[in-house]
C-alpha cells in the first residue's frame, strides 16, 4: 500500500505568519499569547492568541483589494493554504483537475462579519451589507480558498467543533487511501469573534492568566485564532522531499455531554486505540503524544486518564495550547504542522505553562527543548464538543 505523504505545510497563528517563524518561536519557547485582544472589539480583557494582522493587512498579504468583503476565518485559511500549496509545489494542472481534494475544518466560519452586520442592522433594519452575511456559512471559507488558489476539484467543509481540522485531515487521507484522489489540501481555520469569546466565558472556562495545560493550578483556556494546512499526497506523485507520512487516524463520538468529556476518558481512549489499530501500531511505537491539552480542569483530567489507560505513564506528551491559545476548529491543522516539523527535524518543544504535577492526573508533560530526538511516530489528539474525538498518527519517512 502506498504511503500518504505530507508534502507541504502552511500556518498562521499567534506564533507568526509562516512555518519558519513559528518554528523559531517554538525553539525559543516563546508564547504568542497576549494579555488581551488588541484587534477584536470586546469588553473581555483576558489572554488570547491573536494573529497580529488586521483584515486589511491579511487582504494585502494575499494580494487582494483591501475593500474586499471576506471573513477573517477565510483570510486566515487562504494565508495558510497558499503556503502549503507553494511548499508542496502543486501545479495548476493538479489544482484544476479531478484528482485532488480540498477539505477545510472550521467552527466559527464567518461570524466576525455577521457580528459587524448585526451591529448596523440592529440599529436600522434597512442598513448593513448583505455581502457580509454571505460569508457566514462555514462552507463559504472553503469556497473562498478554492477560488483564491485556483482549485476546481472536490471541495468540502467539516464542522465538528474543536476536532474539525483533525476530521478534515482524516477525510483527505481516507480519500487518498480509497483511491478517489491523489492529493489533498487539508486543515482548519478559525478567527476570534465576540460570539466565541462570550460563549466560552459563559461556560466559565476562560482563564484570566496564560493557560497552563495539565498543571495542578490550571483554571481554564485561552482562546486563539489562526489556520494550519497540510498537503497530503499519495507516494509517487509528490515533487521533492516530504516531511513525514500520515499512517493512522480515528474518530469516535463519546456523546457524554454537550461540552464536557467523561472523567473516565472513554472517548479519548477509544479514539487513540482505534488510531493505533488503523496504523498497525502498538502503544510502545509512539514516541510522543500531542495532547489536546486545553488547560481546563475537566478536559485535561479526562485526557490524562485516557493517556494512562492506553500508554501507561512513560510516553512523552505535551500541549501546544499555551503557545497559540485554543484555536478551536483550526487547532489540529496548526498542531499537525508542528507534528510534521517535529518529525522532520527530530525536535520536541517544551509544553509551555506547566510547573506542578496534578496528582489526580499523575503525569508530567515534557518540558524543555529537545534536539536530535529519534522520532518514529507522533500521535496527535483533537477533541470537540459533544465528545467528537479525533486522533491522527504521523510517522517518520
Amino acid at each position: 500500500m502506498d504511503r500518504i505523504l505530507v508534502t507541504g505545510l502552511g500556518v498562521i497563528s499567534a506564533l507568526g505568519d509562516s512555518v519558519a517563524g513559528s518554528l523559531e518561536m517554538l525553539r525559543a519557547g516563546k508564547s504568542g499569547i497576549s494579555d488581551a485582544p488588541a484587534l477584536l472589539g470586546t469588553s473581555l480583557k483576558v489572554p488570547v492568541g491573536e494573529v497580529r494582522m488586521t483584515n486589511a493587512e491579511l487582504l494585502g498579504y494575499l494580494g487582494l483589494d483591501v475593500e474586499s468583503v471576506v471573513s477573517r476565518t477565510a483570510l486566515l485559511a487562504a494565508s495558510a493554504a497558499v503556503q502549503a500549496v507553494n511548499d508542496a509545489g502543486l501545479d495548476r494542472e493538479l489544482l484544476s483537475g479531478g484528482r485532488a481534494g480540498l477539505i477545510l475544518g472550521t467552527s466559527v466560519g464567518g461570524m466576525d462579519l455577521t457580528e459587524h452586520f448585526y451591529r448596523e442592522f440592529s440599529e436600522d433594519s434597512c442598513s448593513g451589507d448583505l455581502k457580509e452575511i454571505g460569508m457566514h456559512d462555514c462552507g463559504a471559507s472553503a469556497e473562498f480558498v478554492a477560488r483564491h488558489i485556483g482549485f476546481k476539484g472536490f471541495a468540502t467543509t467539516v464542522s465538528t467543533a474543536c476536532s474539525s481540522a483533525g476530521n478534515a485531515i482524516m477525510t483527505g487521507a481516507r480519500m487518498i487511501r480509497a483511491g478517489l484522489i491523489d492529493a489533498a489540501i487539508v486543515g482548519g481555520s478559525d478567527a476570534l469573534s465576540c460570539f466565541t469569546m462570550n460563549g466560552f466565558n459563559s461556560l466559565r472556562i476562560l482563564s484570566s492568566r496564560p493557560c497552563r495545560p495539565f498543571d495542578a493550578d490550571r483554571d481554564g483556556l485561552n482562546l486563539g485564532e489562526g489556520a494550519g494546512f497540510l498537503v497530503l499526497q499519495r507516494e509517487g506523485t509528490q515533487r521533492g522531499d516530504s516531511y513525514c507520512s500520515i499512517s493512522g487516524w480515528a474518530n469516535t463520538n463519546e456523546a457524554f455531554h454537550q461540552t464536557a468529556s467523561s472523567a473516565s476518558g472513554d472517548g479519548a481512549s477509544l479514539s487513540m486505540g482505534e488510531a493505533l489499530r488503523n496504523a498497525g501500531l502498538s502503544p510502545d511505537d509512539i514516541d510522543y503524544i500531542n495532547a489536546h491539552g486545553t488547560a481546563t480542569p475537566g478536559n485535561d483530567l479526562a485526557e490524562g486518564t485516557a493517556v494512562r489507560r492506553v500508554f501507561g505513564g512513560g510516553t512523552p506528551f505535551g500541549s501546544f495550547k499555551a503557545y497559540t491559545g485554543h484555536t478551536l476548529g483550526a487547532s489540529e491543522g496548526i498542531e499537525a504542522v508542528f507534528c510534521a516539523l517535529s518529525l522532520k527535524y527530530g525536535e520536541l518543544w517544551s509544553s509551555a505553562g506547566f510547573a506542578v504535577e496534578d496528582p489526580e492526573i499523575g503525569l508530567r508533560p515534557l518540558c524543555g527543548y529537545h534536539r536530535n530526538v529519534a522520532l518514529r511516530h507522533i500521535l496527535s489528539n483533537s477533541f470537540g464538543f459533544g465528545g467528537n474525538d479525533t486522533t491522527l498518527i504521523f510517522s517518520a519517512i
